[in-house]
């Protein structure tokens, strides 16, 4: 037995004691002046009323001792796992570094980007926009035998959506990144129904489209989240802070100050442009569609830059609910 365990034990045989030693007297003593005058009982009533509350405290503070134990002891017991797993090579990968490796590093540096500070955000949001549509098109790649574009802006292998998926899984799961793998797929369950369900339903008030639909699929909420989808974002859940994220931390952590700052800032601001020119690219898409002709010298502009066979071949699958005839 370590001296945690033989200290917390001598603590809770001496109040479960006491507890008792309480009942045992208090319960006689009411007995015996059951019948007793008014004044003298009044008085053991009060004091009574007074253990009683004493004992509640002592127990909520119980509760609550119980549970940080708990969750001290499996945050423990995930962190061994992480870093023993992370001392481990697999066959061709070193395994992930552990995330609590990479908060030590972070801290002995001194980084620009360190915990999840606005520069780390702004890191997730860059690289996930663009892995996660180099990823896509390599699953789609091994799966259809061709190259489709998933990216979702018109400048680039990036899609935004992919991006905040990201960070919303960074930031939903950090404060858990060294807990269970339960919690894990809890929060990357929930979190990414949510930025799937938002993003569906933003694109189709902005666009009148939508790039996905799962209404054909069991326990679907108006075709934007499915059961299945929120498992598979549980998962990734777990894959995402035990693996992903630790790994994309220890590259961010090889940026220098000065250069990671500067570059961070400039890829911001070029999505920021690349975003607003998507908008109006696709605004005026979705009005070619149904017919519209050009307005202006800037819609004559967007029309020649961003012909509806450019705009097919990036955004593959975006449906704006009727058949897209090119030049309609």
């Amino acid at each position: 037995m370590t001296k945690t365990e033989w200290d917390l034990s001598q603590q809770l045989a001496a109040t479960e004691e006491d507890a008792e030693r309480l009942l045992a007297e208090y319960s006689l003593r009411l007995a015996e002046e059951a019948t007793a005058p008014a004044p003298q009982a009044d008085l053991l009533f009060e004091e009574v009323d007074s253990e009683i509350h004493a004992l509640k405290q002592t127990s909520a503070q119980l509760k609550h001792t119980l549970s940080k134990t708990t969750s001290v002891s499996e945050e423990l017991e995930s962190r061994l796992k992480d870093v023993r797993k992370s001392r481990k090579k697999r066959r061709l990968l070193k395994a992930a570094p552990a995330n609590s490796v990479i908060d030590l590093a972070e801290e002995k540096q001194e980084h620009f980007a360190k915990g999840m500070n606005l520069y780390k955000v702004l890191l997730i949001l860059i690289i996930g926009s663009f892995l996660g549509v180099v990823i896509e098109m390599l699953y789609c790649f091994a799966t259809l035998g061709r190259i489709e574009s998933r990216a979702g802006l018109v400048y680039g292998p990036f899609n935004l959506l992919y991006g905040v998926g990201a960070v919303a899984l960074s930031l939903g799961l950090y404060r858990f990144r060294n807990h269970s793998s339960l919690i894990s797929f809890a929060g990357g369950f929930v979190v990414g129904s949510v930025v799937e369900y938002v993003c569906s339903f933003l694109q189709e008030v902005a666009f009148g489209s939508r790039s996905w639909d799962y209404s054909h699929l069991p326990f679907n909420i108006n075709g934007r989240i499915c059961l299945l989808y929120s498992i598979f974002w549980g998962l990734l859940g777990i894959l995402w802070i035990k693996n992903i994220y630790p790994r994309m931390a220890q590259l961010i952590l090889k940026i220098p100050k000065k250069a990671g700052k500067i570059i961070t800032w400039g890829m911001i601001l070029f999505l920021a442009v690349n975003a607003v020119v998507t908008y109006a690219a696709v605004s005026r898409w979705s009005e070619r569609i149904q017919g519209d002709p050009p307005s202006s010298v800037l819609e004559e502009l967007i029309d020649r830059r961003f012909p509806d066979e450019r705009m097919e071949w990036i955004f593959i699958n975006m449906d704006f609910g009727q058949e897209q005839t090119p030049g309609q």
